[in-house]
Formats: structure tokens, C-alpha cells, sequence
């Protein structure tokens, strides 16, 4: 495929056509409701046929209805998002005269998408939302991990958008680094921080700028007045949708030392009521690739050769050792050791570290000594200790008493920081991510004495103004 020529005929049409109306906007994003609502069904098949085994359901709410709802945000808010927006004039009695400054939000033409394959549709469509409100058009690069998906999310959005408005190109490593050199207007990465070092690079060739949205180890902190009942149904939750194949899942538990054991046995509980049976179980997602699969479980291995306590949340005599797909059980690491691999890299699958600790502030500190993370999840109802985590700590969000939730609030910027990511999006953040800010300032009519005192010869008038600005 000609990407070449696709970026040149969408940034010759940008300039042809000019901004959208916020009326073309709305249409273009009606068109993406629609495609999902109608291709659910085949949305389904095709996520199930990449994994080899991944809940109806789960794909229905994560991939579908959660780019449904960004799409309508964004469409019942642009027309507001689009206003210039007022700013004050410096020095202020300019505006006293009538000058004015302000910001208008203008598209920055054609921005570049580079979607994963753990929630390939959602990670296409999300960021689609803000980038179509913002009035830009659009190449996506979907993941060659999710070939059936990527392929539907072509043909339906060949279906109702032409190449000039939204272009997918498939396609293997090598088409996904020639992509990441052209030089769109912007360029939106989600995935590994790995990949994203040379997506960056790449991208710094033509200047482009980027938004990452990346990963590492989200922790969890269980404070002391944590529910463990509640807490633990909500982590296992959390660790368990799509198999732990998600960049917000819970990476591991920092739990008071007293509070291990009564951890573990309300993650057994909850597991066991979520999935009585796992081998097969169409609720419990596989991992999406053998090699995948093999990292995964190469880290309990190592884990265990070390020396950690495993314990598998699997029914009893349950055997996962002989399956047509590529299921692991949810497996808790206990008081894992700084050297081996489940604590160095993220985890990406069922696999939760759950360490000890004496005092919250050596829990801090334990987050701290790390990259900064996408995700923090807090537990528990103290107040002091809940504002000293999140005073404490640098983490791209926060969610408190549950885990991920913050990246469904439409109205909170989602984003990484550092190593997790730069850049954020989601409602109106990601309209302002997707434009250009243009500073505009209008100078009054009238050549009044200010304005004359700040050309040559200077005189008194200058001399007055540098007095009253020159102290402290």
C-alpha cells in the first residue's frame, strides 16, 4: 500500500476542504457509532478468533460499548469544545481598550494511529473520537497480533469512510516502522514502552509530535482500613478481564504484613465465584500468542525457582496443562524478591505479585524507587493515608477503592507519565491533544500613548512603565 500517497491526498484534501463544521464532525463521528453498533456480532467473532478464546461479553463491553461512549461524548460536546476560548491581555489596560486575546482550537490535519491488540477496536476507536471532534482526518496502523480484527476494522471503515477522510493499513513490523516515519501532523502509540523508544524516534525524524499511551507496573496499595472482601473481588476483577492483558491491570499488591494471608483467601473467593471453571470457560479470556503465553509463564517459573510462594486460583484438579487454547490460571506471587522477573517487567496476563509491607510510607516508597506508572489504585477509608498515597506518588492516574475505572470517565484526561507514557486524551482533553492551540491577539484601534511609548525615541512614558514593572 502507497502510505505516502494516502498522507499526501489527506493532507491535500485537509487543505482543500478547511476545517470541518462542527455538523460534519457530528456526521463523521455517527458513522463510527453506527459501523460498531452494527458489526457487534462480527466485532465478537473476530476478537475470538484472534485470541482463541475470549468472552462474548467482554469483548462486547470493552471493545465496542467503550468506543460507543467516547464517540457520543464527543459528539454531544464539540460544538462547545469548539468556541475560542477568552484569555486575558497583558498589560491588562490593553483590554480595557478593546484589544483582545484568545485561543481558537484549529485541526492539525492528519494524525497517525498505532493500535495494540489487547483491545484493538477500543484503542482504534477512543482515540478516533477525539481526533474526528478535533476535525482531523486519519491513517490507522492496527496490531499483526489481531490480523481477524484488523482486517474487519478495515473493510468496515472502508465501508463509509473514503481514503481521503480515514485510511487502515495492515500489515506486519515492517509496514508498522514505515508507518511511524511518515510525517503525519500528529502521531497517537499505544503499547510498550519498548516500542514506543522507536516509535518516538522515528516520529522525531519529521518532527511529528506524539501522544503515548504506554503501560509499566501499576501498583495497588492496601491500606490498613482496606475492606479485603471488597478490595480483592475488585483487583481479581481487574486482573482477570482479557486475562491481565490490559495496560492498566493491577501489576501488584503492596499489602499491610498482617493482611497476606486474609488477602489471598478473599482473591481465592472471588475467583472462584467469577469462574468456577476455567479450561472451558468462555468467560475467561486466553492469552492472545504463544509467545506471549510463554512469557507469561516463564515468569511464575522464575518466581518459583527463586524461591516465591505460588498459588494457583483455579478449580481444584482442574488441569490447564493439556487445552486447545492458551488459558493461564489466575496465579498470585507471594512476597516476591526485587531480582526476579514478574518485579522488573509488566506483566501483561493473570499473574499478580502481592508483597508485604510495615508502613505505608515504605509502600510509597517501594512505588517510588520504580518508573512511574499509567495506574495507582488505593484501598482503604483513611483519609490522611489516602492524600499521602496520592500526594506521595506520580502516577499518570488514580483510581481509589477499585482499579481501572479511571480510564472510563470520560471526562478525566487519560495519559501516562515518563516511562507510562506523555500526552494525554479522552473528551475534551483529547480534542485539545488532536488540535492545534492558536494564540490570537487583536490590538486596539486607536495608537493611544502606551503603545507609542514602546517605540522609539523613548521617552518618559517607557521610562514610567520599566519603573513600575522592574521590582519586586
Amino acid at each position: 500500500m502507497d502510505m505516502q500517497g494516502i498522507l499526501a491526498r489527506q493532507k491535500a484534501a485537509h487543505l482543500r476542504d478547511r476545517a470541518p463544521t462542527a455538523q460534519q464532525r457530528i456526521e463523521r463521528l455517527d458513522r463510527c457509532i453506527a459501523l460498531l453498533v452494527d458489526h457487534r456480532t462480527a466485532i465478537e467473532d473476530a476478537l475470538n478468533t484472534d485470541f482463541g478464546s475470549r468472552s462474548r461479553e467482554a469483548s462486547a463491553f470493552a471493545d465496542v460499548a467503550a468506543s460507543i461512549g467516547p464517540l457520543k461524548h464527543a459528539k454531544a460536546h464539540l460544538a462547545k469544545w469548539m468556541q475560542p476560548e477568552k484569555r486575558k491581555t497583558t498589560p491588562a489596560i490593553l483590554g480595557l481598550f478593546g484589544a483582545r486575546a484568545e485561543v481558537r482550537f484549529q485541526p492539525k490535519g492528519v494524525v497517525g494511529i498505532i493500535s495494540p491488540w489487547n483491545f484493538p477496536v477500543n484503542l482504534t476507536f477512543a482515540p478516533l473520537a477525539g481526533i474526528l471532534a478535533a476535525g482531523n482526518r486519519a491513517m490507522i496502523k492496527p496490531s499483526e497480533y489481531t490480523p481477524a480484527t484488523s482486517e474487519l476494522m478495515k473493510t468496515m471503515l472502508g465501508k463509509v469512510f473514503s481514503e481521503e477522510e480515514i485510511a487502515v493499513i495492515t500489515g506486519g513490523p515492517e509496514v508498522g516502522e514505515a508507518f511511524a516515519h511518515l510525517a503525519f501532523d500528529h502521531l497517537i502509540f499505544t503499547g510498550a514502552t519498548s516500542i514506543a523508544r522507536h516509535v518516538m524516534r522515528a516520529a522525531a525524524e519529521n518532527l511529528v509530535p506524539v501522544t503515548l499511551e504506554l503501560g509499566g507496573k501499576s501498583p495497588v496499595i492496601l491500606g490498613k482500613s482496606a475492606d479485603l472482601t471488597v478490595a480483592a473481588a475488585r483487583i481479581m476483577n481487574g486482573k482477570t478481564l482479557n486475562a491481565g492483558q490490559i495496560c492498566l491491570a493491577p501489576d501488584y499488591v503492596l499489602a499491610p504484613h498482617d493482611k497476606i494471608d486474609g488477602f489471598v483467601a478473599a482473591a481465592r473467593a472471588s475467583v472462584a465465584k467469577m469462574f468456577p471453571t476455567i479450561k472451558d470457560n468462555p468467560d475467561y479470556t486466553a492469552i492472545v500468542a504463544q509467545r506471549h503465553y510463554d512469557r507469561i509463564t516463564g515468569y511464575i517459573d522464575d518466581a518459583r525457582a527463586k524461591g516465591a510462594r505460588i498459588v494457583e486460583l483455579k478449580p481444584e484438579g482442574e488441569d490447564l496443562s493439556q487445552q486447545e487454547h492458551r488459558k493461564i490460571a489466575p496465579t498470585l506471587i507471594l512476597e516476591p524478591t526485587d531480582d526476579m522477573k514478574v518485579m522488573q517487567e509488566e506483566i501483561f496476563g493473570p499473574v499478580l505479585p502481592v508483597k508485604s509491607y510495615r508502613s505505608v510510607d515504605e509502600a510509597i516508597a517501594f512505588v517510588n524507587g520504580r518508573d512511574r506508572p499509567l495506574g495507582l489504585y488505593y484501598f482503604g477509608e483513611d483519609a490522611a493515608e489516602r492524600e499521602k498515597v496520592l500526594n506521595s506518588t506520580t502516577p499518570g492516574g488514580v483510581t481509589i477503592n477499585d482499579v481501572i475505572f479511571h480510564v472510563a470517565q470520560e471526562d478525566l484526561p487519560f495519559g501516562g507519565v515518563g516511562p507510562s507514557g506523555m500526552g494525554s486524551y479522552h473528551g475534551i482533553d483529547g480534542f485539545r491533544e488532536f488540535s492545534h492551540r492558536k494564540a490570537i491577539y487583536t490590538q486596539i484601534k486607536k495608537d493611544i500613548g502606551p503603545l507609542q511609548a514602546m517605540r522609539p525615541p523613548y521617552g518618559p512614558g517607557i521610562r514610567k512603565y520599566l519603573d513600575g514593572q522592574l521590582k519586586r
